[in-house]
């Protein structure tokens, strides 16, 4: 079976209340067209997971705009004046947690680990409510694994078989979210036939991919 659908076919993929991981790093590496997709479908309380909420305009930062997201785990959201609005006011839940600490969460559940131990946010509010380990007098916070039922990624090229290329800092956080969820849809620029692309240049593996979807230019 193909794995190169439409974007009337990823519509039919989604429904309320979903948890989804979008890739990128303000914009960059970021599934636009998927993002798209997703307001155009009415979809609503989502439980967003990503680096940062973008721009208002931009990325990820459009859901937040658009009011489809009850809760956004991320690291930075300074950038869409609009999502400290809806932080101050109460209307969108917000998870922050350090940049390093959440990919290593997103990386964990692709492990199929339970969790990170980290000694980032000691003695601050990331801590509270968490348990602490010690190990050799030092202290931890157990950070539980961090999974999706969806992850949305972007890649600069895919052959049909699903395997992706990025492109320099496109990368970001898209490998990883690609272990992360129980279904992964790729955006990408350009498909090619199975075998066109150099393994060497293989970054996400063709068995990770349930199914790609050539971006709108």
């Amino acid at each position: 079976m193909s794995k190169i659908i439409n974007r009337q076919e990823f519509a039919d993929l989604l429904r309320d209340d979903l948890s989804i991981m979008v890739g990128g790093f303000l914009g960059v590496g970021t599934p636009e067209s998927l993002i798209d997709a997703v307001i155009e479908s009415g979809i609503k309380d989502i439980t967003l997971i990503c680096n940062d909420t973008g721009f208002p305009d931009k990325g990820v930062g459009k859901w937040i705009t658009k009011k489809i997201v009850k809760k956004a785990i991320t690291s930075h959201i300074g950038t869409n004046p609009e999502s400290g609005n809806q932080l101050n006011s109460g209307e969108t839940l917000f998870d922050l947690t350090p940049q390093g600490t959440l990919a290593e969460q997103i990386r964990a559940a692709g492990a199929g680990l339970g969790g990170i131990l980290t000694p980032t946010g000691i003695g601050t509010i990331a801590a509270e409510g968490k348990e602490i380990i010690k190990i050799k007098e030092k202290e931890y916070i157990l950070e539980e694994a961090l999974s999706a039922d969806m992850a949305f990624i972007k890649a600069v090229k895919a052959d049909k078989k699903g395997n992706l290329v990025y492109i320099k800092a496109a990368r970001n956080f898209n490998p990883i979210m690609a272990f992360a969820a129980d279904i992964v849809v790729a955006e990408v620029d350009e498909i090619v036939e199975a075998g066109e692309i150099d393994p060497d240049n293989v970054v996400t593996p063709s068995v990770l991919v349930d199914y790609i979807v050539l971006g709108v230019k």
